[in-house]
């Protein structure tokens, strides 16, 4: 059996949250140790938002899985030395503070780059590291609302709406950084020197946002709300309720699957209607309804299963834990009881098999384990702790 893709990489990883944790999570997932450093104080909050069971959150345990946990109070001296032998041992770390914050601890990117040249130094933020927001506090909703993403999500003729789905933070703030980490940690294993990688959530989600600016160059204007050809405006891209008030996708896109569907529906006389808009497009979306609404959903995704249309349920969370091919794909977790704890890694390769090593850490749960690795003595970390730096 091969060693993981990230046998032998070493992670310190001082995010909290969201962004970074699951980020480092795919990296741990993918065979890398990593040390997840919190202060001496409340530590990563995400511990404690949303309901828990005499312990940490839901929230923390699903993307904290497989990494070791350390305290360090980085504003105590001793606790810097600490850190900055970890650092020389290191081949990532990754940082999740407002700009400037580490420089004023005292383990900035130069400072660290001086002690490791090989480090791979990666910063998450909303903003970046330039810029004038570059200090402004702000969440998913706040850099969605600039990338012009914010604008796009909505009914036709309706105001905005609220993503459920964090797309800056899990776009911007988990997968770009990961493939920064990873692009420069395969340089620095090539040239031996390392890299800064400034990630900024908002830019990652401006860069994405490919349909809403292809629509501004072709028609010199942004696509209107909830009227784009992948946004509502066709009859064959859409969402229909059921007579149970349950709700189908359809993305019946091509010609094809478009003619597919219609004849399935035994309405072949909407063929010709596959890009109607406006107009054309309103009444064909009030047939459609009035089709799926006379039966229930599971006699439509039964209906249209083989019939090669793209139609498929729209499922709650917890029927999609259930779903076959969720469970075929051994992408749900459970405990011993069978509840739902996580969600495997999201790719599979060859002569590769995902694993749950180690559960999520508890506060400073491995802290002497790794000092040890590092070489301080019982008595080092007894006074480390006396004084109040781990």
């Amino acid at each position: 059996m091969r060693s993981k893709p990230l046998a032998g990489v070493r992670i310190l990883d001082l995010t909290r949250l969201l962004p970074g944790p699951l980020a480092t999570m795919h990296l741990a997932d993918l065979g890398a140790d990593v040390v997840k450093i919190e202060d001496t104080g409340a530590g990563d909050y995400a511990r404690e938002l949303g309901a828990t069971r005499g312990g940490d959150s839901a929230y923390f345990m699903l993307i904290n899985r497989n990494k070791r946990g350390l305290r360090l109070d980085l504003k105590n001296p001793a606790a810097r030395d600490v850190f900055l032998k970890l650092t020389k041992g290191a081949d990532v770390l990754v940082e999740q503070f407002r700009p400037g914050v580490m420089q004023r601890l005292g383990v900035g990117y130069d400072t660290l780059a001086a002690a490791n040249p090989r480090l791979v130094y990666c910063s998450i933020s909303g903003y970046g590291q330039s810029g004038p927001y570059r200090d402004r506090a702000g969440h998913d909703i706040n850099y969605v609302g600039y990338a012009g993403v914010g604008d796009q999500i909505g009914a036709e003729n309706g105001p905005p709406v609220i993503p459920n789905f964090q797309i800056a933070d899990l776009l911007g703030g988990s997968l770009a950084p990961v493939m920064g980490i990873l692009a420069a940690l395969l340089d620095a294993r090539v040239s031996g020197k390392g890299r800064y990688v400034d990630c900024a959530m908002t830019d990652a989600v401006l860069a994405h946002a490919v349909l809403p600016l292809s629509g501004l160059i072709e028609e010199g204007k942004p696509p209107e709300r909830g009227a784009a050809t992948l946004s509502g405006a066709l009859p064959g891209y859409n969402v229909y309720r059921t007579r149970d008030q349950r709700y189908l996708a359809v993305g019946a896109l091509e010609k094809k699957f478009w003619e597919n569907l219609c004849e399935a529906l035994g309405c072949p006389e909407l063929k010709p209607e596959h890009e109607g808009r406006g107009e054309r497009a309103r009444r064909v979306k009030l047939r459609l309804a009035e089709i799926f609404a006379a039966q229930d959903r599971s006699y439509w995704v039964e209906r249209l299963a083989d019939k090669d249309c793209c139609v498929s349920p729209i499922l709650t969370i917890e029927e999609a834990l259930r779903d076959e091919q969720f469970r075929a794909r051994g992408m749900v977790l459970e405990s011993p009881a069978g509840e739902p704890i996580g969600i495997a890694l999201p790719l599979q390769m060859s002569e590769f098999t995902f694993s749950v090593d180690r559960g999520p850490p508890g506060r400073g749960e491995h802290t002497d384990e790794i000092l040890r690795e590092a070489g301080y003595s019982e008595a080092d970390i007894r006074s480390l702790r006396q004084s109040g730096a781990i």
